[in-house]
């Protein structure tokens, strides 16, 4: 779905910090930019590695991406607080789902204020 609405011939993220989870891998290998930054994966378990786990420096670098990450998490989690983003769209007007989205954040951000 990310590649139907950004494809990868074009530098969509090149000068853009991007901050993703672990649920886009492979996104490095598609597209190219520097200010890519997905979190560390733990290691798999193995018989050379029974116990795997991250380095305290990945820790530290996952832990800092999740303190910015969270914001936006929470304030998706509070634009859903509105039922038209949480159940299906019926409505079949062409550029209003754009509006719905750009009024629930504005109604986020005036309960935030």
């Amino acid at each position: 779905m990310l590649k139907a609405e950004f494809p990868p011939e074009h530098p969509w993220f090149a000068n853009t910090a991007t901050l993703l989870d672990l649920g886009y891998l492979g996104i490095q290998k598609d597209y190219e930019g520097e200010q890519i930054k997905i979190p560390h994966k733990k290691p798999r378990k193995s018989k050379k590695n029974p116990d795997p786990q991250l380095t305290p420096e990945q820790k530290a670098e996952n832990q800092a991406l999740s303190r910015v990450r969270i914001l936006v998490e929470n304030a998706i989690g509070g634009m859903k607080r509105y039922n038209i983003l949480v159940h299906a769209f019926r409505n079949h007007k062409t550029g209003f789902d754009d509006d719905v989205i750009a009024i629930t954040a504005g109604l986020w951000n005036f309960l935030l204020s």
